[in-house]
């Protein structure tokens, strides 16, 4: 993969050596990422890319500061390829913030400028990120009966106490030595995690428990997608009652509207709802743990009504009576009925009955 990837980059530069050869205006060709030219395919069930692209000039008064910026992130990353070492994306915003000579202009002047022309640099050579040996912080935790090798280290994730493995950017360069496990719970808040780690529910249930701390990373996406692709496991996604929830299961099910250059790569779309619904909250006698829905909470829920993904009768039925009811909550809301009720009743028995939302 290493070489691949280097190939991509050394091709790029060579071409524009070849445009300028040619007295050309050298250009980059970038599929565009706008709400336009994305797709929702319903054979896949993931958001991806159209077919539109823009070009980036370098004679070109609007695009010449971002080629430049182009390739000076590119000829970074392939630097970092050739020496073998990984930079975290503020790294590379240091490294390559300067001012140019005798002028009072910067190659870069905020972090916000650099971290699009990674994204442009990913969808243009059609890799991930962390393959250009880029990294951000790790975000997300896991616990479960695997063992893995990660640069060498052999890491039992079923022996790390309290805290879990903690997972980085860069998943796809981690082996799997053993995986004894049926499926894969995905919980959104890490307090959630905390209650199932603690009441060992993934050695009671022999399951792979992954605490995704809000919004998922792409490292977490992608390890989700690894653990069911290659070891064929069945992937239940846990998360609040609410629209914010219910679109976190939507992006490691079928993708996100920024990421949809690689869905294929870090969705999983046969990702399963295990909960928290609204008709839990009546099922499991949750009325005194709700929470009044904001009006900003009732303008996302309806817009996932217009979600392709969304139109399923079942999840209609779930984000209709939230906007009817006025009402969401919290995973945490089941401690109502007893620290342990997480645990030891209402998902023993979503599992038991199957109670998913596709």
């Amino acid at each position: 993969m290493k070489s691949k990837v280097n190939n991509k980059l050394k091709g790029l530069g060579s071409e524009i050596e070849e445009q300028i050869d040619k007295k050309l205006n050298p250009n980059i060709s970038i599929p565009i990422r706008t709400l336009s030219n994305i797709i929702y395919d319903k054979s896949t069930g993931q958001l991806t890319l159209g077919d539109k692209v823009s070009k980036r000039y370098f004679f070109n008064v609007a695009h010449a500061k971002k080629f430049m910026q182009t390739m000076m992130v590119a000829s970074f990353c392939n630097d970092l390829i050739g020496q073998n070492i990984h930079a975290s994306i503020r790294d590379m915003f240091y490294n390559l913030k300067r001012t140019l000579p005798e002028t009072s202009e910067n190659t870069f002047d905020v972090q916000s400028e650099s971290d699009p022309i990674i994204i442009d640099l990913e969808v243009a050579l059609d890799i991930f990120r962390e393959q250009l040996h880029l990294t951000t912080d790790r975000k997300g935790i896991v616990a479960g009966n695997v063992i893995i090798k990660d640069r060498g280290d052999s890491i039992d994730w079923s022996k790390l106490g309290s805290g879990g493995w903690s997972i980085p950017s860069t998943v796809e360069e981690i082996e799997f030595s053993k995986v004894n496990a049926d499926f894969v719970l995905v919980v959104e808040k890490n307090a959630g995690f905390e209650r199932l780690h603690e009441d060992k529910f993934w050695q009671k249930h022999n399951c792979i428990l992954i605490g995704t701390g809000g919004q998922p990373s792409r490292g977490t996406r992608l390890l989700i997608q690894r653990l069911n692709r290659e070891y064929k496991l069945p992937v239940y996604v846990f998360t609040d009652s609410d629209a914010y929830g219910w679109y976190i299961y939507s992006v490691i099910k079928s993708g996100s509207m920024s990421l949809a250059h690689i869905s294929d790569r870090i969705a999983t779309p046969s990702a399963k709802f295990i909960g928290l619904t609204i008709s839990d909250i009546f099922e499991y006698e949750l009325k005194k743990c709700i929470i009044k829905a904001r009006e900003l909470d009732i303008k996302r829920a309806k817009e996932l009504l217009n979600y392709e993904w969304f139109k399923r009768p079942e999840w209609q039925k779930e984000i209709n009576l939230m906007i009817k009811k006025g009402i969401k909550a919290e995973i945490e809301a089941l401690s109502h009925r007893g620290l342990k009720f997480m645990s030891e009743t209402y998902l023993p028995e979503k599992l038991k009955k199957k109670a998913f939302l596709p």
